[in-house]
C-alpha cells in the first residue's frame, strides 16, 4: 500500500511540473535596434540648400556690374565667386544691394557672404568676419584729363571732391581733412554717379580704388586721369556672417584652391590686363 502511495505522489509531482512546463513562456531573444545613419546635413548654414547666395553692390566695374544687354551680373568678383562656388559644389545667385545696406544685410542672412570689393577694416570685423584677402587695392584722386591745378593731395584744399558713401574712398577723404586739407565732401550712392558729376564738372575730383579708376581711365582716356600717387593701402576680403565660421572655412579653402591652380591668374587677367 505504501509503495502505491508512493508511486501515486511521484507520479502527481511529475504531471504538477509537465504543467508548469506547458505554462512558461519562452521569452524571445530582443532584435537588435537597427541603426539609422542620419541624414549628412552641410557643416555650414545657407540661405538657400546647395545655393550660395552672394551680395553685391553691382555699380562698381570691373569688380561687379550688371550687363545692360544680357542683364547678367559681371566682373572679377562674379567670375571668382563662380570659381569658388564651383569647388564647393554649390550653384551660385548673385544678388544687388545698394552698399549703404550691404553689411546689415548679411548680418540678417539675406545672403551667404559678400563679394563686392569690400576692404577689410577693424570696425567692419566688429560685424562681421571676412576671409583671407584676395585683393590688394590703394585709393587714388580722379580728375578731369584736362586738370592742371591738382597733383597732389594739398591741391584737394578748398575743392569739392566725390566719393561713394560708406566706402573706403569716404574714409580716406575724411581723414585727409583731419590732417588739415580742408575740401568739401560729396557722397554718392555709386561711384559712377560720382565720375559722371566729375565728367561734367560739378566737382573737383573723386577718391575711389584704383582698379575702378584705372578702368575708368581705359574707357574715357580723354575724360579722366589719376593724380597724387597712393592714399592708402588696403586689401578686399570675402565677408561672411561671424555665426557661419564653417562656410568661412569653406570659402578659404576653395580661395587658396583657385589661387594655387592659377584659376586666379586667369580672372586677374581677363579684368585687369596685368
Amino acid at each position: 500500500m505504501k509503495k502505491i502511495l508512493a508511486l501515486i505522489g511521484i507520479l502527481l509531482i511529475a504531471a504538477f511540473v509537465a504543467g508548469c512546463a506547458q505554462k512558461e513562456e519562452v521569452k524571445p531573444t530582443p532584435a537588435p535596434e537597427a541603426t539609422v545613419t542620419p541624414e549628412e546635413t552641410p557643416a555650414y548654414k545657407l540661405v538657400k540648400p546647395g545655393v550660395l547666395t552672394v551680395g553685391m553692390d553691382a555699380t562698381y566695374p570691373p569688380f561687379e556690374y550688371i550687363n545692360e544687354t544680357t542683364d547678367e551680373f559681371e566682373g572679377f568678383d562674379v567670375d571668382l565667386m563662380k570659381e569658388i562656388g564651383k569647388r564647393l559644389g554649390l550653384e551660385v545667385e548673385f544678388v544687388n544691394v545698394a552698399w549703404e545696406g550691404i553689411i546689415p544685410g548679411l548680418v540678417a542672412h539675406k545672403y551667404d557672404c559678400i563679394c563686392s570689393a569690400m576692404t577689410i577694416t577693424e570696425e567692419r570685423k566688429k560685424q562681421i568676419d571676412f576671409s583671407d584677402p584676395y585683393f590688394e587695392a590703394w585709393q587714388v584722386i580722379v580728375v578731369r584729363a584736362d586738370c592742371t591745378d591738382i597733383t597732389k593731395p594739398e591741391d584737394l584744399a578748398g575743392k569739392v571732391v566725390g566719393v561713394q558713401i560708406g566706402t573706403t574712398g569716404q574714409f580716406v577723404a575724411e581723414d585727409l581733412v583731419k590732417s588739415g586739407i580742408n575740401f568739401e565732401i560729396k557722397t554718392y550712392d555709386t561711384t559712377p554717379d560720382a565720375l559722371l558729376d566729375l565728367k561734367n564738372g560739378n566737382i573737383d575730383a573723386v577718391i575711389i580704388d584704383n582698379g575702378v579708376a584705372e578702368k575708368a581711365i581705359k574707357n574715357n582716356p580723354d575724360v579722366y586721369k589719376t593724380v597724387g600717387g597712393k592714399l592708402s593701402y588696403e586689401e578686399y576680403g570675402i565677408a561672411v556672417a561671424k555665426d557661419n565660421p564653417e562656410l568661412l572655412k569653406a570659402i578659404n579653402q576653395a580661395l587658396k584652391e583657385v589661387k594655387e591652380d592659377g584659376t586666379y591668374d586667369k580672372i586677374y587677367q581677363k579684368w585687369f590686363g596685368e
